[in-house]
């Protein structure tokens, strides 16, 4: 049986990038979240930050570096950070473009240095086009993609947190680059630039809507389609406790066992897939829910395949059975925190303990010099 306990604490790596090096430029969001699953994955993940940055080393998106802070605006320090990444692997910066230029660490000077480095550089806007050098964050990377405007009740767009642009569009891209560009390496021994825009991933992430509007299934405006909360039996539905749960019985045999346990018998349901009934039935389903409280709801339905769960806080996931059983959270520094993901189940991830590094200590061992 394969192994696929949640990683505990550990110094040694042994995920699966156990002996790759890579340095990162300190940032926030999609850059660190990034590196913070490289190093979940065993890669050595040097963060260079700014002097007196004095961050937390209990940070979860910091997890697992080893930090250095120095001044990138003194010559010698710039120096140090060359002979570093001449034995990297990889590094992952995200400033706006022409930054890492003006420091003199840019793709062609580091590259000279090391052809085999892989430069993961990460944006919102993209290293070029009008807005390139536009300030921005992740609300504003997923309007221009169709993604915001899809989102939300009819009456307005709301931002999904930032997991569309940040992390969906922008860490998770930047991962798959970097590691692409990583296996190519070990073909070509050429290194290259990963161009990582939050807008083009969150675009990416659009491709199946794109496709279902080709198909003609899908209508632009929000609360009209099946997946974003038009169709009633896909969507969110508050309960009798004020707690909601969410119901996904897109399939027949699916939606007919949701009718069997909700008591659903009346023929005004068997119009499942009439766009027209929809709001209708989500009305009369909205007084089905709120007659019993969430507790309720799960013990009737929760491990049906209703495609049923209900809606926790983050307070409350962790304490969910199968979370729990699965060790989907852990503890750390008495901050409960996502565990590594995905699983291995040769090479397991961990979470290691951050650490204060010194830089020439870090170049003598990488480079020998």
């Amino acid at each position: 049986m394969l192994d696929t306990t949640a990683p505990q604490t550990q110094t040694r790596a042994t995920g699966p990038l156990a002996g790759f090096r890579i340095v990162e430029f300190a940032g926030i969001g999609p850059g660190p979240f990034a590196c913070m699953m490289l190093a979940d994955m065993g890669a050595e993940v040097v963060t260079l930050d700014r002097v007196g940055a004095r961050k937390t080393m209990k940070s979860v998106a910091g997890r697992g570096r080893k930090v250095v802070e120095l001044d990138l605006k003194d010559k010698a320090a710039v120096s140090q950070v060359l002979d570093l990444l001449a034995g990297a692997d990889a590094l992952i910066e995200g400033f706006r473009p022409g930054v890492m230029e003006r420091l003199g660490l840019g793709p062609d000077v580091v590259l000279a240095r090391n052809p085999q480095l892989v430069y993961g550089r990460m944006t919102g806007w993209g290293q070029e086009g009008p807005l390139a050098q536009a300030a921005g964050h992740d609300i504003n990377y997923i309007s221009i993609t169709g993604a915001l405007a899809a989102i939300g009740p009819k009456e307005r767009p709301v931002p999904p947190l930032n997991l569309v642009g940040d992390f969906g569009g922008g860490a998770l891209y930047l991962v798959v680059g970097v590691l692409a560009a990583l296996l190519e390496v070990s073909k070509s021994g050429k290194g290259q630039v990963v161009d990582a825009a939050m807008c083009d991933g969150a675009a990416s992430l659009m491709s199946m809507f794109f496709d279902l509007a080709a198909l003609g299934r899908w209508s632009e405006g929000r609360e009209r389609n099946f997946l974003d909360g038009g169709a009633h039996f896909y969507g969110v539905y508050e309960c009798a406790c004020g707690n909601f749960v969410s119901i996904g019985s897109i399939e027949p045999q699916f939606y007919a066992l949701l009718r069997q346990h909700a008591g659903l018998s009346d023929e005004c349901y068997d119009a499942q897939m009439n766009p027209a009934a929809w709001p209708d039935l989500r009305e009369k389903l909205v007084d089905v829910f709120k007659s019993k409280t969430r507790d309720d709801w799960c013990r009737i339905m929760e491990g049906t395949d209703i495609c049923f769960a209900p809606v926790l806080t983050m307070t409350e996931a962790p304490k969910h059975a199968h979370m729990a059983a699965r060790g989907v959270f852990v503890e750390r520094h008495g901050i409960t925190q996502p565990a590594p993901a995905p699983r291995f189940s040769r090479t397991p991830s961990n979470i290691r303990e951050p650490e204060v590094a010194d830089l020439g200590a870090l170049v003598k061992a990488w480079t020998g010099q």
